[in-house]
Parts: C-alpha cells; sequence; structure tokens
C-alpha cells in the first residue's frame, strides 16, 4: 500500500456523546479509540491534512446535538486539535456523510491536490461507511480503518437484529466488495505514511 504524501485522515464524529452506552447500546472494537488517536499522531507527524468532522444533530432529544456535552469531540481528539504541522479542516454535518458538510470537503481536498482519504471514527456503519462510499463516488482513493472504528447494536425491519461485530463485517465486506474502498488495519496505514 502507498499512502501519498497529501493523503488527508478524515476523522468522522469521535464525540463524547458515543461514550453513553445507555443511549447506544453495546459496542464493538474497543481499541478503536487508541487506533484513531495512533492515526491521527502519524498523520500530524507527518505533516499530512487532517480533517476533523463533528456531528450536528439537528434531533432535539440526540446526545450529538448542540449545547449538549455530547457534542465535544473526545478528549483525546480535542487535545490533538491544532498541534500537525499540516494543514486541518474542522467541518460539521447533520447528515451522515462528511462530504454533505460546512465547509464542503470535496472543495478542500480538490484545492489541496488530494486524491487520496483514510477513512476513521464513528459509527463504522453509520457517518464513516457513507462518507467512505461517498469518497469512493466522488473519485477518491479511499482507505477504510476498520479497526479505528466502532459501532453499536442495531436492529432494522421485521424485528431484525445485528451485533455491532455482524455490522461492521458487513460495512468491510460491503465497501470492498462494492469497491467504494480499500478497507484495512490502522498499522498498516502507520507503517505506509511513515
Amino acid at each position: 500500500m502507498e499512502i501519498a504524501e497529501n493523503a488527508a485522515l478524515v476523522v468522522v464524529d469521535v464525540q463524547q456523546a458515543f461514550e453513553e452506552e445507555a443511549y447506544w447500546g453495546p459496542r464493538d472494537n474497543p481499541e478503536a479509540d487508541r487506533n484513531i488517536a495512533l492515526l491521527i499522531d502519524t498523520w500530524q507527524a507527518t505533516g499530512r491534512p487532517v480533517v476533523l468532522v463533528r456531528h450536528d444533530s439537528p434531533k432535539k432529544d440526540s446526545p450529538l446535538r448542540e449545547g449538549h456535552a455530547g457534542n465535544a469531540f473526545k478528549t483525546y481528539v480535542e487535545e490533538r486539535r491544532g498541534k500537525g504541522t499540516g494543514p486541518e479542516l474542522f467541518l460539521t454535518k447533520s447528515v451522515n456523510s462528511a462530504f454533505y458538510g460546512t465547509p464542503d470537503l470535496d472543495s478542500w481536498l480538490r484545492e489541496a491536490g488530494v486524491r487520496q482519504i483514510v477513512v476513521a471514527g464513528i459509527q463504522t456503519n453509520m457517518c464513516a461507511e457513507t462518507t467512505a462510499r461517498m469518497g469512493g463516488n466522488l473519485g477518491y482513493e479511499v482507505f477504510f480503518a476498520l479497526d479505528a472504528t466502532y459501532t453499536f447494536d442495531g436492529e432494522g425491519p421485521w424485528g431484525w437484529k445485528l451485533s455491532a461485530r455482524e455490522l461492521s463485517r458487513a460495512t468491510a465486506v460491503t465497501l470492498h466488495d462494492g469497491g467504494f474502498a480499500s478497507v484495512v488495519r490502522s498499522e498498516e496505514l502507520v507503517a505506509a505514511a511513515k
């Protein structure tokens, strides 16, 4: 794997609200936060662009809504803001894809000549996957750091239930099989970026 000198790390929705287990339920991948921090550190140390995405939910009862403590980035992300030697973009969104945020992610990446992105963050099968899919559709070479994401158990129609692990695996299969992204591990990205 080759990681370009200007490959952008897109860190999706790593916010305090996702610590509210009573609201979200059981999650997978307890190592995700460590891996997200490692990717941010690597990208910042090598001067690559970092994009920090915050979800501002329009739902009045969401722990991700503006004005609620859960809307803030997790401490380890907030502590790293502005610490890199490369460009950094902070954007907000109210839908799943970071490409529908403010400021415009696609414009920012294209103006910087970025053609390769790495997606990490929360939730695996929601905003992280949607951002990766759209990145692929827009022509970016997308790397999806599966072990730097996590999600929660989910329930669909007809009472169908999937565990967080099953949902993460489904995301990995969908992204890989659909050609949206290369699904990789954080350690592979770190090794390639150094």
